[in-house]
C-alpha cells in the first residue's frame, strides 16, 4: 500500500514526534518496509534478520568484513566428518536476566526445524543435536557438512524458559497469520534490548547495559520507522526527522549527495532479484490455460526468459544501480564462475516462436505477485517485466502488495509467477541450491523454491557439494549443478541490486555487502 505523501507525512510526525528531541545518542531510521515480527525464526528476510540480529546472537556471527567470528560460541571444531563440535560462552544472560546455557541451543535449533519454521533449511541436514554439559553441544548432520557453522550465522538463539513461560514454544507462522508473545516482544542475549514494538508504526531499542561482549558504537537508542513513500522517505532525511534511510530511491542519489545534509553510501549487495514460475501443478493458479500447466514446458520458461528485457531495466528502473545476472549467484560467492554468467539474449521475436511451438501462437494470461515495498524498485520491475510480456501475446494480471501479505501467500506456495531477491547467508553456493533449487521435500530441502523446480540430478550434486572438502571438485560440482539449473530455465534470473542507504551527516555506521544494519557498529556525533 503506497500511502499519499500529505497522509504519509503526518503518520511520521506522530511517529518521530519524540525524535525530533531526541538525545545526540539516538539514531533514527526510516526503511521502506518493517520486520514483519520478531520472531527470529519466523521469517528467514534478510531486513528481518537484520533487525532481529541485534537483539538475538548466532552461535557464531559475522564481523564488518563478513569474516566468520566467535558469538554465542567460543570455539567450534569437527570431531569426525559429521559431528561439530561447539564450547559455549560463559557468563552470558538473556535480557530477562537467566543465564544462557547448551538447553536453550538445543531449544532453539528444535523449534527451528519444527512446525511453522521459516528457517528450515538451516536445518534441514541436521541429524542430532546434543548436549554434552552446561557449556557444550554436538550436532550430527546426516552427511559430512564442512560449512556448517557457516549455515548458523544467522540461525538465533532463544530462551527456552522465556518460551515456555510465554507459550511461545512454535515459531510464528507467516503463512497461516497465527501470532504469539514472540509476534511482539523480544528477549536475547545481543546487545540490543527491545523497547517498544508497533507494526507497522514505529519499534524503538535500547542498548544493552549488561552485554557480554564490546558495543563499538556509542549510540543508546534506536527508533525504526517504516516509511514506504520514496519521496517522503528521502524528505525525512533531508529534514532531519530521521537519519538513516534505506533504501535510497536511485533517481534521488545525486540530489541526497548534493544537499550537504547526508550522504549515500552505496555497494555491491549480495542479493540476486529473479523470477520463479509454478513448476507443479497441472493447472496454473489465475490463467486462462484450462487443463495444463504451461510452465511446465521449457519452451515457454525459456520465451518468457528472452521476452524480458533486462538492459532495459538496468537502464530505465534501476537506472544503472544493477548488474544482469544469468545465474541466481555471482561475484562474492563462494563457487561462482564467470563462464556460465552468460544470459540468453534478449529477443522478442524468439520469444513468440518458442510460445507458437508450445501450442500458445496467441500467448495467454497468467497472475504474478510482486512486493511494493521489499527490494529496490521491486514493483517498477513487475511493471516492466509485463510490459515486455505483453509485447509477446502475454497478459500478466499483475497484483502488488506490500510484504506484509506478499510474503504469507507466496510462502504458501498461492502463487503462479513471483519476484524474490535472495541473498545467500553462508556466502556460499550451497545456500543457494539448498534452499532455492532443490527439489522440495517439506522438511527445509528447497523451502524457498516456491514454483517447485525438481532436477534430481541436482540435488545429487547439492549433496556432493555439502560433503566436498577439496576445493577444486567442490567448484567443479558446483558449475555443473548450476550448468543444469540453467538449462532447465529453472527460474529467471534479473539482477544483482546495489545498496544504497541514505545517512545523516552526524552518523557513522557499517554497510555490509549482505545489507544487515547492526546498531552496535553505529555512533552519533
Amino acid at each position: 500500500m503506497m500511502f499519499k505523501p500529505t497522509l504519509m507525512m503526518s503518520l511520521m510526525a506522530a511517529a518521530l514526534a519524540t525524535g525530533t528531541a531526541a538525545s545526540a545518542q539516538t539514531v533514527r531510521i526510516g526503511n521502506q518496509g518493517d520486520a514483519l515480527s520478531m520472531d527470529p525464526h519466523s521469517l528467514n528476510e534478510s531486513l528481518q534478520l537484520s533487525v532481529t540480529g541485534n537483539v538475538y546472537e548466532p552461535l557464531v556471527t559475522r564481523d564488518k568484513d563478513l569474516k566468520l567470528v566467535p558469538a554465542l560460541a567460543t570455539s567450534w571444531r569437527q570431531t569426525s566428518p559429521t559431528v561439530w563440535r561447539f564450547e559455549l560462552r560463559r557468563g552470558v544472560k538473556f535480557h530477562d536476566g537467566k543465564p544462557f546455557t547448551a538447553d536453550d541451543v538445543l531449544f532453539s535449533l528444535a523449534r527451528g526445524a519444527g512446525e511453522g519454521s521459516d528457517m528450515r533449511s538451516y536445518t534441514n541436514d541436521i541429524k542430532e543435536v546434543r548436549k554434552l554439559g552446561d557449556f557444550t553441544v554436538e550436532i550430527e548432520t546426516k552427511a559430512p557438512f564442512p560449512i556448517l557453522p557457516d549455515q548458523l550465522s544467522f540461525f538465533y538463539i532463544m530462551s527456552k524458559q522465556w518460551a515456555e513461560e510465554n507459550q511461545a514454544t512454535r515459531p510464528v507462522d507467516r503463512r497461516k497469520g497465527v501470532e504469539n508473545a514472540a509476534s511482539f516482544r523480544a528477549n536475547g542475549t545481543g546487545p540490543f534490548r527491545l523497547r517498544e514494538r508497533q507494526p507497522n508504526v514505529k519499534t524503538s531499542f535500547v542498548r544493552n547495559g549488561s552485554y557480554w561482549g564490546k558495543i563499538e558504537g556509542n549510540v543508546v537508542n534506536v527508533e525504526y520507522t517504516p516509511i514506504g513513500n520514496d519521496s517522503t522517505r528521502v524528505a525525512a532525511l533531508l529534514s532531519g526527522q530521521v537519519d538513516v534511510i534505506e533504501p535510497v530511491p536511485v533517481q534521488d542519489v545525486a540530489r541526497i549527495n548534493a544537499s550537504g545534509k547526508a550522504r549515500v553510501l552505496q555497494g555491491p549487495e549480495l542479493r540476486w532479484i529473479f523470477l520463479g514460475m509454478d513448476q507443479k501443478r497441472d493447472e496454473l493458479l489465475n490463467s486462462n490455460v484450462k487443463g495444463k500447466n504451461p510452465f511446465k514446458d521449457k519452451r515457454v520458461r525459456q520465451a518468457f526468459y528472452q521476452a524480458i528485457d533486462i538492459n532495459g531495466i538496468q537502464r530505465v528502473v534501476m537506472r544503472g544501480a544493477a548488474t544482469p545476472a544469468a545465474l541466481l549467484i555471482g561475484p562474492g560467492v563462494n563457487g561462482y564462475d564467470a563462464s556460465l554468467d552468460k544470459r540468453l539474449p534478449h529477443d522478442p521475436e524468439a520469444a513468440r516462436k518458442l510460445l507458437a511451438e508450445a501450442g500458445y501462437p496467441n500467448g495467454f494470461e497468467v497472475g504474478m505477485n510482486c512486493p511494493n515495498d521489499r527490494y529496490v524498485n521491486d514493483s517498477n520491475i513487475c511493471q516492466a517485466v509485463a510490459a515486455n510480456l505483453a509485447r509477446v501475446g502475454v497478459k500478466v494480471n499483475l497484483q502488488e502488495e506490500t510484504k506484509g501479505t506478499y510474503f504469507p501467500k507466496v510462502l504458501r506456495r498461492d502463487t503462479s509467477f513471483y519476484l524474490l531477491g535472495w541473498s545467500p547467508s553462508t556466502y556460499d553456493a550451497h545456500n543457494v541450491l539448498n534452499a532455492l533449487i532443490r527439489c522440495v521435500d517439506g522438511k527445509g530441502s528447497g523451502q524457498f523454491n516456491l514454483g517447485a523446480y525438481c532436477n534430481p540430478k541436482v540435488d545429487e550434486l547439492t549433496l556432493q557439494i555439502q560433503s566436498e572438502t577439496d576445493k577444486p571438485k567442490r567448484d567443479a560440482l558446483i558449475k555443473e549443478a548450476f550448468r543444469l539449473h540453467a538449462d532447465d530455465i529453472g527460474h529467471l534470473p534479473l539482477h544483482q541490486q546495489a545498496l544504497a542507504w541514505g545517512v545523516g551527516g552526524n552518523v557513522t555506521l557499517t554497510q555490509r555487502a549482505d545489507n544487515q544494519m547492526p546498531f552496535r557498529y553505529m555512533s552519533v556525533k
